[in-house]
């Protein structure tokens, strides 16, 4: 995988980083706990198995914990209102953590790790992107109730799934020159700027269902929308009803163009009126019914232009032979003598193991904004015309770089196409995601235990 230069794999890493902040940060908005409903519950109640996953065991407390942490994410966010019935509520949790369980279990067969020094880093963006030191951050996390260690883990835990993801399913997703062609000559309103606020309610189709199971589930479709018709909130029925993993914020996607929407929503959505709701609607995953909330135009004048960097740079990556600090101290060599004369584009040749860039003397030619991880981009804005940085660290490994120009780019073309690629590998990615969950969910042995007690 190369480091910087404006490919797939860097893109997918981008997008990761991305999700994965906005994850985190609603990690730290949700860990407001209850102590003492902790310890009062741990007193009151012997913990138990509510579910076996293959050959391991889901706890009560397990459960438990995650059923008062959500809810207390929704009553910080003011749609406690939404939430359904505990014994729904349960269900669906139980759920989210077989699913957990059942990919953990996949990144371990597949040998994956994620060292503290991933962890560290993220840590460090979380404190950033909340003007945090870490010492603030470290108070606050255990001010409300959570053990540092127990909040380093979970970090840990999404990072890990978030990688066995990239491996199987966003990495081996592929957007052609024709998909592409096909896309812009088929979506000419893809920069409108149009934006749509969309909830949903997903009830899902099981691998094997049989055709009376899914005459079943059509009817149970059937009565959701005789509630929504009936005037019941929709956030609330999707937080009873939809088993989406987003049926705990009432099913809303947010603000999204038509061409970033799930599958065929996009097509939906750009029917639906303001408040209207979609009949319940068929796809491979299962039955949609589909609410239009808000529609807004943006002005996309200013998008289509975007400053561009030309820049080159110099990869090493530490290894088991090779440490951090040894590549430190090799990349700072390789600068001072770069400043002293050296040329640039030789020894990023001679030593840099971004192959593809390297064979180009470190050439990544035009970066648009975005096209890098975050950590080369920050880096990448910070030095002037012909500055070379000190070693940078990525996902990727250690940079040098050095900005040779700068300019304003008006896209045109070639922003619509990139816009197109990038809507097409998502779109691909996230049908691929649901395929391959609901594949890996069918291959696991799941036996529920929840006792009629907590039904």
């Amino acid at each position: 995988m190369t480091g910087g230069a404006r490919n797939s794999n860097v893109v997918n890493a981008f997008r990761m980083y991305m999700d994965l902040n906005r994850f985190l940060l609603k990690t730290f908005l949700g860990i407001s706990l209850v102590c003492s409903m902790q310890a009062q519950a741990a007193i009151t109640e012997v913990d138990r198995i509510v579910a076996i996953v293959n050959s391991e065991a889901v706890t009560s407390s397990q459960l438990r914990d995650r059923v008062i942490r959500i809810r207390q994410n929704l009553k910080q966010m003011g749609q406690e209102a939404r939430l359904p019935p505990m014994e729904v509520l349960e269900r669906q949790i139980l759920e989210q953590l077989v699913m957990e369980r059942v990919q953990l279990q996949q990144a371990r067969a597949f040998s994956l790790k994620v060292d503290d020094g991933m962890v560290e880093r993220a840590i460090n963006r979380i404190a950033e992107n909340n003007r945090f030191t870490i010492d603030q951050l470290r108070a606050a996390v255990t001010r409300d109730g959570l053990s540092w260690n127990r909040y380093r883990e979970e970090i840990r835990t999404e990072l890990l799934l978030n990688r066995l993801r990239e491996i199987e399913v966003d990495n081996k997703v592929t957007v052609s020159d024709a998909e592409v062609d096909n896309f812009v000559r088929n979506h000419p309103e893809a920069l409108s700027g149009t934006e749509y606020r969309v909830a949903h309610i997903l009830l899902r189709i099981s691998e094997n269902m049989n055709e009376a199971q899914f005459k079943a589930l059509q009817a149970r479709a059937d009565k959701v929308l005789a509630r929504l018709n009936a005037g019941e909130d929709f956030g609330k029925v999707a937080a009873n009803s939809s088993d989406a993993p987003d049926n705990v914020r009432g099913g809303e996607l947010g603000w999204l163009s038509r061409e970033r929407l799930p599958g065929f929503y996009g097509e939906v959505v750009n029917k639906l009126k303001p408040g209207e709701t979609s009949p319940p609607l068929q796809s491979s995953v299962g039955l949609h019914i589909i609410k239009l909330l808000e529609k807004r135009e943006q002005n996309d004048a200013a998008a289509r232009t975007v400053e561009q960097t030309h820049a080159r740079h110099i990869l090493i990556k530490s290894s088991e032979l090779l440490s951090d600090t040894e590549v430190q101290t090799r990349l700072k060599g390789l600068r001072e003598r770069i400043i002293n004369g050296a040329d640039f584009a030789e020894l990023a040749k001679a030593s840099s193991v971004d192959h593809l860039s390297a064979a180009r003397g470190g050439e990544l030619g035009w970066v648009n904004p975005g096209d890098t991880v975050p950590e080369f981009e920050k880096a990448m804005n910070a030095l002037a015309k012909g500055e070379i940085s000190e070693p940078v660290r990525t996902p990727f490994g250690w940079h040098l770089i050095q900005v040779l120009e700068r300019r304003k780019h008006d896209m045109g073309e070639e922003l619509r196409r990139n816009i197109a690629r990038n809507i097409l590998r998502q779109r691909k990615a996230e049908e691929a995601y649901e395929d391959w969950l609901r594949q890996l969910r069918d291959s696991a042995y799941v036996e529920y235990k929840l006792e009629p007690a907590d039904e």
